[in-house]
């Protein structure tokens, strides 16, 4: 009896960290260098640090991490000037990936700050 509460237990356990895995899609270098660059902006505090770490957790919720990198491209080519930039600048597909980043900031702003 013991035996198989204890294989049930290991299923429950694989099935669930699994499950987890697939959500927790953001490598650490990414969530640190989140929490890094919201510090700097917001202080270098133990506070912040719990604060912006609990803001990149609410958009990794949200956002899956592909979603997350091609938002921040879109972002970054934004700040380019010329005229191979102005691809990033307009569109209904480049508008939306900066609008559902933008709305999962916010929620994770509302959460944690």
């Amino acid at each position: 009896m013991i035996r198989k509460l204890t294989c049930a237990a290991a299923v429950a356990f694989w099935a669930g960290s699994a499950g987890a895995q697939a959500v927790n899609d953001y490598p650490t270098n990414a969530r640190a260098d989140y929490v890094f660059v919201c510090m700097a902006t917001n202080g270098q505090t133990r506070d912040m640090l719990d604060r912006c770490s609990c803001a990149i957790d609410q958009i990794a919720g949200v956002l899956s991490y592909d979603d997350y990198v091609k938002a921040e491209t879109v972002l970054s080519m934004r700040q380019t000037p010329g005229e191979r930039a102005g691809m990033f600048r307009q569109g209904t597909a480049v508008n939306d990936m900066v609008a559902n980043y933008r709305r999962a900031e916010a929620e994770a702003e509302i959460l944690c700050f």
